[in-house]
């Protein structure tokens, strides 16, 4: 039997991917360029016994969002830059609480209102930095409406597994594109639920680490009770101010991710293995850059392409070991420098990191990175 093939936008197939891994709760509020995924959700989830609610504000939705997660509920919402920046607050409360969501944030220009239909990649740190203290981050930057599917699939799944809140940050350019897309049958891909409590409700606490750094949680309304507060706690969830708890907290929340990184992040490498000349790249701009490699190498140029799929955490490692053996990276982005720096940190001095930088509204495109390269001696 052949399997559903559409024509879809981008998204529209994060929609899509949210049904697929079982989410039955939406929560939002109408932003450009972002709207689209909250249509879909309003006229989907009903059909599937899920609730959908447009809240007064970002921050509601966000609230609600929370709320929804602590009954059981798999959790989306989507928005935009100044969207985003007002749901941190609450963000900071899903990471503190170790409440499991998905947030969808399409880039477009900033700062405030900007350029609301142009793209951007400038949101990049706010996934791991927008909210304040310190705190996981998991930030997924698909480049196709298929992987805008796929990676929203993966994006609850790691929510779920890891108890945090998980952030799938396509540019305004891959959210807006329509391409084909090949639905996959249910089961083809991995669908996480949340780990099931294994203890009785007299003996169930919230953050128990005798389970490990991610203790089991138990779903408001099924017989367990517990205390949620965004104060620093100990293992039954009310609050602390002692020293040791405290720090034993902090740590290892970030501990969770930090100690799961083979398992959340993800990249491609395109013609790397060889190449003097690597670009750094993600979203619509690594469309470019593979495209660009190809016309390089035509040109004699061994250039290779590694696409960030997971931008947080960040793969240091990987591209410390590249580093080693090239002549230099580029890092196309639409925004001013975020990745550049990053490279720059991660890469120790190795090889010099060339930057091209577009906050303009307009895609960065083949020739630009190819007469870049030729800038590297």
């Amino acid at each position: 039997m052949a399997k559903k093939v559409a024509f879809l936008q981008g998204n529209e197939a994060a929609a899509h991917g949210a049904l697929y891994a079982g989410c039955k709760f939406f929560a939002g509020y109408p932003i450009t360029p972002s709207t689209e995924v909250a249509e879909v959700m309003s006229l989907e989830l009903p059909k599937v016994g899920g609730k959908f609610i447009q809240m007064e504000d970002e921050i509601g939705a966000m609230s609600a969002l929370i709320g929804a997660s602590l009954t059981g509920s798999k959790v989306l919402t989507s928005t935009s830059g100044p969207g985003l920046s007002l749901k941190q607050e609450i963000i900071g409360y899903a990471c503190i609480t170790e409440v499991p969501c998905v947030i969808v944030n399409v880039m477009r220009g900033g700062p405030s209102t900007g350029m609301p239909t142009g793209p951007s990649q400038s949101d990049l740190m706010c996934a791991k930095w927008g909210t304040h203290g310190d705190h996981p981050a998991i930030c997924l930057t698909p480049a196709s409406v298929q992987e805008i599917f796929e990676e929203t699939v993966r994006a609850f799944n790691l929510a779920e597994k890891y108890r945090t809140p998980v952030m799938i940050m396509p540019d305004e350019i891959v959210a807006h594109m329509r391409e084909r897309i090949v639905f996959p049958e249910p089961g083809e891909l991995e669908v996480v639920d949340r780990a099931p409590v294994t203890v009785p409700p007299e003996k169930y606490k919230p953050y128990d680490t005798s389970f490990g750094d991610i203790p089991p949680l138990a779903a408001f309304g099924s017989g367990y009770k517990f205390h949620v507060t965004g104060l620093n706690k100990m293992a039954d969830g009310f609050p602390t101010t002692k020293a040791e708890y405290v720090q034993a907290e902090e740590e290892r929340q970030v501990r969770k991710v930090e100690a799961n990184k083979a398992d959340i992040m993800k990249w491609e490498e395109y013609k790397v293995d060889d190449a003097d000349i690597v670009i750094v790249a993600c979203g619509s701009t690594s469309r470019s850059a593979r495209y660009a490699v190809d016309v390089a190498r035509k040109q004699g140029i061994k250039a290779g392409l590694f696409r960030l799929i997971t931008f947080w955490p960040f793969p240091e490692d990987r591209l410390l070991e590249i580093s080693k053996k090239v002549k230099a990276f580029i890092t196309p982005e639409m925004n001013l420098g975020m990745t550049h720096g990053i490279v720059k940190g991660c890469i120790e001095g190795n090889a010099p990191v060339l930057g091209i930088f577009r906050v303009d509204g307009e895609p960065i495109n083949p020739e630009q990175l190819i007469d870049k390269m030729k800038e590297v001696k």
